[in-house]
């Protein structure tokens, strides 16, 4: 067989030329599957779509939560900007931030991809006393409820659920139970400063037609279904920006 390539140059000269192409052809196949997972052709991977939240009439349903019977709430009248949603990224803050936008009642964690999740909140008088950057020190499941002293004053009958603080156990006794009637509701996010309470919370509410107006009393109110999605998504040590800045169209 040597002997016969050797006799016959022309059929040698094709041969290696076939054979430097394979070697060419492979490597360059190599090429394309490398560079991160970039496709063929220099286009990044596609964005993954938007997830599904899936219809309000399953998001409001009621549901048996901790022992505790949460009714549905009428989301059809409610206005639908203020029903959770997932929308384009307005805040400009990293994934895993949650913004807190009292000039629309609009409250976001923000997700990658330049999306959020968008929820509607009501606002009371402490819910725009305090405003900035701080943190999600801790969370509670169905909370107890304890009245400040001023609330009292204006209140009487709220005199029942006054606390005291108790050296020994360093706990406060007394509140309101946990219950679907409590004013924080299903959770409750406690907001801390530089190492400081700073008395602002974003808690659940059974008055869902508070969301999306500003009322009396309270911090950050959502629906209590809206209030088990944020607390599961949302982990201690967060970072938060209250803010009344944010440019919204929708």
């Amino acid at each position: 067989m040597t002997a016969a390539l050797d006799k016959n140059p022309l059929s040698r000269r094709a041969l290696l030329v076939a054979a430097s192409a394979s070697v060419a052809s492979v490597a360059l196949a190599g090429c394309t599957t490398s560079e991160g997972g970039r496709r063929p052709g220099g286009r990044p991977p596609a964005v993954p779509p938007a997830p599904s939240l899936g219809a309000p009439a399953a998001m409001y349903a009621a549901v048996n939560d901790g022992g505790h019977a949460i009714p549905a709430v009428p989301w059809e009248k409610i206005n639908k900007r203020y029903l959770r949603q997932i929308v384009p990224d307005p805040t400009g803050e990293a994934p895993g931030t949650v913004v807190v936008d009292t000039g629309n009642h609009f409250l976001y964690v923000v997700q990658r991809f330049g999306r959020a999740v968008r929820y509607g909140v009501g606002l009371g008088r402490q819910g725009f006393e305090w405003s900035g950057k701080g943190v999600i020190e801790w969370k509670q499941h169905w909370p107890r409820w304890h009245p400040p002293a001023e609330m009292i004053e204006r209140q009487p009958e709220l005199k029942k659920y006054a606390t005291e603080y108790d050296p020994k156990t360093k706990e406060w006794k007394g509140g309101m139970a946990p219950g679907v009637n409590n004013p924080l509701g299903a959770r409750a996010l406690y907001i801390y400063q530089n190492g400081k309470d700073t008395l602002y919370r974003l808690h659940g509410s059974p008055e869902w037609a508070s969301i999306g107006r500003s009322v009396s009393s309270g911090c950050v109110r959502l629906m209590n279904q809206d209030v088990i999605d944020l607390y599961d998504r949302v982990s201690e040590k967060s970072p938060i920006v209250v803010t009344s800045g944010l440019r919204v169209t929708a």
